[in-house]
């Protein structure tokens, strides 16, 4: 029998100011090689699973250099992508035209992935498994058509057979938009780095969905939209123009004077 005395094991804790690794958060999304996502209507409506499992993070080792502010922040920020992923869920059940089913699963897919990832990262406080992706919609052309014409006016549905593929359009519209502005204000308040890449770098794909959304829209004269008359477009568009030069900033602290 070994009569040494125990000694416990310590593993070195990392030194402070050591440079943190770069994230890039930027690769182009690629729904049909990453995510495996085939046509709706080979397969129907499947939530795709990430294909590396989300690494198992004991509960001591987890990271927690969060503000109390940014708790909240990103309580609202999942609790919107899970509402967003639930009122899809219910629209796909009303959708009758074959274009906006293929835009509402392509949607659903990718946020189901990006909201993989930040519960992930803001559960361990490290950068996820994989990088975030980029969604690139696959509406064409994107021609904007502009104008008002005559349609019926607008009024609440009566029943359930009111619910048409305009209607249904609108409210992911919204969803989106309101989703996007809502990232857009929370991520600032992040004060964990890998958290607040992961956040501020899908802004840019709910303005992408959302684009793709309205584009549809315009096309089926759901969203249209109005211009000004020519002279004052030209007046507005020449009120603006560059900086002439360089300004010539004040010296520091050269108004204590007046202090």
């Amino acid at each position: 029998m070994n009569n040494q005395p125990y000694q416990p094991q310590f593993q070195p804790m990392s030194q402070p100011g050591q440079p943190s690794q770069q994230h890039s958060f930027a690769q182009p999304y690629q729904p049909h090689a990453q995510q495996g996502y085939q046509p709706h209507a080979q397969q129907g409506f499947q939530p795709q699973q990430s294909q590396t499992a989300a690494p198992s993070v004991p509960q001591q080792q987890m990271n927690l250099n969060h503000g109390g502010h940014e708790f909240f922040d990103m309580h609202e920020i999942l609790s919107g992508m899970i509402n967003v992923l639930d009122q899809f869920m219910i629209f796909r059940g009303f959708v009758k035209d074959q274009e906006l089913l293929g835009i509402l699963d392509r949607q659903y897919n990718f946020i189901l992935s990006q909201y993989n990832l930040t519960a992930e990262c803001f559960a361990t406080g490290q950068k996820p498994h994989q990088e975030t992706g980029t969604y690139m919609m696959q509406l064409q052309p994107t021609n904007v058509t502009f104008g008002i014409k005559p349609s019926q006016p607008k009024k609440p549905n009566q029943s359930l057979a009111d619910v048409k593929d305009a209607g249904i359009s609108g409210h992911m519209l919204g969803l989106i938009k309101s989703t996007g502005s809502l990232l857009a204000m929370a991520s600032p308040e992040i004060t964990n780095p890998v958290v607040r890449r992961v956040v501020a770098s899908q802004i840019q794909n709910y303005v992408e969905m959302a684009f793709e959304i309205f584009l549809f829209q315009n096309k089926h004269a759901y969203y249209q939209v109005p211009q000004l008359k020519q002279n004052d477009m030209q007046s507005m568009l020449g009120s603006y123009v560059p900086a002439p030069g360089q300004p010539q900033m004040p010296a520091p602290n050269s108004f204590s004077r007046y202090q």
